[in-house]
């Protein structure tokens, strides 16, 4: 047995020794310390540790030459010496980069805000201290301002209601400015003042004349009438006054900081134009692969927020200057989707508060099959009781139907509503794409 161990420990010294000379590979002896090599450590086994391996030698040192053990214990007990970290912009603290991104303009942001997603939510935390008002012009051409204004974020829209009880007159008004605003000098030292220089970026504009009658009445209850103003849009009028009750907007996130940073106070920030990929390849480009988000809320509350992925259109279906994608058909009952709760947009001002019922915002987010942004909108919609009963044996509740139509798209939703378990259930959602829009995006020609 001694033999044997004297064996073991003249090899071992043997290799030991040759790590004096230049080029010699050493196997069986533990590596430099390496950060990787922490972290794998308790993976190598007993074999691979030096602990055990320098307590052996400890014991029966007697047994090797003076210049082995001198070998061997230069290896196991000279301190290793530790590389230097690399040191990248990614390892440091939020605090700091938050200070840096401070320092950046609009477009440099929206370019950091590309490069992971860390640097994504930094660069959109508050670094432009990025606002939105309304701005009311009459028709004397005087501005009356409103800031005042509560934020409800959501998974892709941001909802903004405006209350005030210093409302001009809604006769006398002529225009109403949606912006986006910025400090035009931004100091991260001193908490920001609404006085100082700003810049302003116009998001929208609208006219309020005849109100009423160019507006579209979406829904009422016993204090406020709701009208709708393409795009994103939503003004609640007195019942009793005719007057000015509240405003609000609901922005969708795409492209939402470039609208609201880089237009100027009179021209809207002009996005440049889609580069088609073209495929000679696929015989159906275009017409297949697409996932739609779908989130439907009442501003304090959320109905709906599901995924559709795969949604395809046939060119048999491609008619009247659209592309018809179905998403959920009645026929397939297992696609049905229940809603929770009763649908209803609430509203506030300082001393009032109520909900319209059968109103509330559509968030939509439809992906091509890249999983780019193909078509998004946020905006108010209404539900109305449809003039056909429902032909399901499942559903034999009152039919609903809610419509909404730009100049992208049109989106048909229709709902049953189970007087039993009082709920709603969406048995019909389909989407038609303009095909012009199709044919920009891809480089085709249906």
């Amino acid at each position: 047995m001694a033999t044997g161990r004297g064996r073991a420990l003249r090899q071992y010294g043997r290799g030991a020794a040759a790590a004096a000379s230049p080029g010699a590979a050493i196997v069986g002896l533990p590596r430099p310390f390496t950060p990787a090599a922490v972290a794998t450590g308790p993976r190598l086994g007993r074999a691979a540790g030096p602990r055990n391996r320098s307590r052996s030698f400890a014991a029966r040192s007697g047994e090797c030459s003076e210049t082995v053990n001198a070998a061997i214990k230069s290896l196991h007990l000279t301190p290793s010496v530790k590389p230097k970290p690399n040191l990248c912009i990614e390892s440091m603290p939020s605090e700091m980069l938050m200070k840096i991104f401070s320092y950046l303009d609009a477009v440099s942001l929206l370019s950091v805000g590309c490069v992971n997603k860390r640097f994504y939510h930094l660069a959109n935390d508050k670094a432009l201290d990025l606002r939105w008002i309304v701005v009311l012009k009459d028709k004397n051409g005087k501005e009356h301002v409103m800031e005042k204004a509560n934020l409800s974020f959501k998974d892709t829209s941001v909802t903004i209601l405006w209350y005030s009880t210093n409302w001009p007159c809604l006769d006398i008004l002529s225009t109403l400015k949606l912006f986006g605003v910025t400090p035009l000098l931004p100091d991260q030292s001193r908490a920001p003042s609404k006085n100082g220089p700003r810049q302003r970026s116009l998001i929208a504009e609208y006219h309020l004349a005849n109100l009423t009658e160019s507006g579209v009445a979406i829904g009422a209850d016993k204090l406020v009438q709701l009208f709708s103003l393409n795009p994103e849009l939503l003004i609640g009028l007195w019942k009793e006054k005719n007057e000015i009750a509240f405003v609000m907007a609901s922005l969708h996130y795409h492209q939402l900081l470039e609208r609201s940073t880089l237009g100027s106070a009179t021209v809207q920030y002009a996005f440049p134009p889609n580069k088609p990929v073209l495929d000679d390849i696929d015989p159906e480009y275009g017409l297949h692969d697409y996932s739609l988000h779908l989130d439907m809320h009442g501003r304090s509350c959320t109905y709906l927020c599901g995924t559709f992925r795969n949604l395809f259109c046939r060119k048999g279906d491609i008619a009247n200057g659209y592309l018809r994608l179905p998403v959920v058909t009645l026929k397939d009952s297992t696609k049905h989707v229940p809603l929770t709760g009763t649908l209803g947009l609430s509203w506030e001002t300082d001393a009032l508060k109520g909900n319209v019922k059968d109103c509330y915002v559509m968030d939509f987010t439809l992906l091509d099959e890249t999983g780019k942004p193909f078509w998004c909108f946020s905006a108010p919609v209404y539900m109305e009781l449809s003039s056909k009963a429902s032909t399901l044996y499942d559903y034999m509740g009152h039919m609903y139907t809610t419509d909404y139509a730009d100049s992208e798209g049109k989106v048909c939703v229709e709902f049953v509503w189970l007087e039993e378990t009082k709920e709603y259930f969406i048995v019909n959602l389909v989407l038609y794409i303009s095909t012009k829009k199709v044919n920009n995006w891809y480089g085709t020609n249906y």
